[in-house]
């Protein structure tokens, strides 16, 4: 049966786009067949990481939502993306697929104008795991919480909450939680991203899970490696012996564990 993971934010700039891309290649990379949509419609950019230019991308997730086209055409498959990352020639047993947003302007602006049909949206979903015959669908979110938002939390499988160790973060992450509950999310877990390489990893790991009564699947640590790479590319297999890229293994496993016991 396949599984939906939404990846999920309260605020922007929490890494949220590289943290699903590595998980969605990690499992690819395990045989599975696994796709991303990029329901950030507002400030898209998971497309980026994969090397997708905006002249090759013909359709968007916009396109279907306006009924321009199916979703499954608005899917491009970035499988080659992972196999040149490894520097592999050979062929992978998984396969990847994006739907990313337009980055045109005047689409966004639509967007923002005009909204969508958020039942067009879940509809989507649905085709998209029937047309590929994914086992894994990602859905990369929008920060806050909108309609969009919460129909994407209340249909996953699993809800994977990104925070940094910031105050800020803090409040917003126990609203999202709070939602979630609400919305009776069968898994729910917490990510720790740009935690400062000084901090006592086991006592934040602690404090934060106390403070919501969710695990904590993994502590990613602030990292000049990371920076460098600037959304060019996929850090766990071009550091795979890198921390962080263990981390995402344990992650990725989290996940693929909560799903199976689900």
């Amino acid at each position: 049966m396949s599984q939906i993971i939404a990846v999920h934010s309260f605020r922007g700039g929490t890494g949220k786009s590289n943290l699903i891309a590595n998980i969605a290649a990690t499992i690819a990379l395990q045989g599975q067949r696994v796709g991303i949509i990029d329901t950030d419609i507002q400030s898209p950019g998971i497309h980026v990481i994969f090397g997708l230019k905006e002249d090759k991308m013909e359709r968007a997730l916009n396109d279907y939502l306006w009924g321009r086209c199916d979703i499954k055409d608005a899917a491009y498959d970035v499988t080659n993306t992972l196999i040149a990352e490894q520097g592999n020639t050979g062929k992978l047993k998984g396969s990847l697929y994006l739907v990313p947003s337009s980055i045109k302007a005047g689409e966004i602006a639509r967007i923002l104008r005009e909204g969508y049909d958020v039942v067009r949206l879940n509809d989507g979903f649905q085709e998209l795991i029937r047309s590929l015959k994914l086992d894994y669908l990602l859905i990369d979110t929008h920060p806050g919480l909108n309609e969009e938002t919460l129909l994407s939390i209340g249909i996953s499988n699993v809800l994977v909450i990104l925070l940094r160790p910031d105050n800020q973060d803090f409040q917003g992450t126990a609203v999202t939680v709070d939602v979630a509950r609400k919305l009776r999310v069968p898994k729910m877990m917490l990510v720790i991203n740009k935690a400062l390489p000084g901090l006592n990893f086991a006592d934040l790991q602690q404090q934060v899970e106390k403070i919501y009564n969710v695990p904590v699947a993994g502590i990613l640590p602030l990292s000049e490696e990371m920076m460098q790479l600037a959304s060019v590319g996929l850090f766990s297999l071009r550091h795979s012996e890198h921390p962080i890229s263990h981390t995402i293994t344990k992650i990725t496993d989290e996940i693929a564990g909560l799903v199976i016991s689900h």
